[in-house]
């Protein structure tokens, strides 16, 4: 039995060397990463925020482009109002040199468009 127990005291031995060498390995592979895996983390947590203020950039920047599409749109409304309105009162103002142009008066010129352009007007 003594050949046994040294046999097991042996690989007792053997087990409790590999142990404390990984469990050293271990805490030297920690110390030495540490500060990296510290600055790695230190890192992430600036780019998660970063990416955090970008997005709600880009929303604001995406509520913002929606507004003024929506305000051209309503210019855009707005000036073909204003053509429309435009255009109506030119023909009307067109009407009524035609009808300057087509009158026959007799006399002198000046005279004679005077009156005419009183007459359209009303005074």
């Amino acid at each position: 039995m003594t050949g046994q127990w040294k046999f097991l005291a042996v690989v007792l031995a053997v087990l409790l060397l590999i142990a404390a060498g990984a469990g050293l390995g271990a805490w030297m592979t920690a110390g030495h990463y540490r500060p990296q895996l510290d600055a790695a983390n230190k890192e992430n947590g600036q780019c998660v925020a970063a990416r955090s203020n970008l997005e709600e950039l880009a929303k604001e920047q995406g509520a913002k482009l929606g507004e003024l599409a929506n305000q051209a749109e309503q210019r855009q409304a707005n000036a073909a109002q204003a053509v429309a309105a435009a255009q109506q009162q030119a023909s009307q103002h067109y009407a009524a040199a035609q009808r300057l142009q087509q009158e026959r008066a007799e006399g002198d010129p000046a005279a004679v468009a005077e009156a005419l352009i009183d007459r359209e007007l009303g005074l």
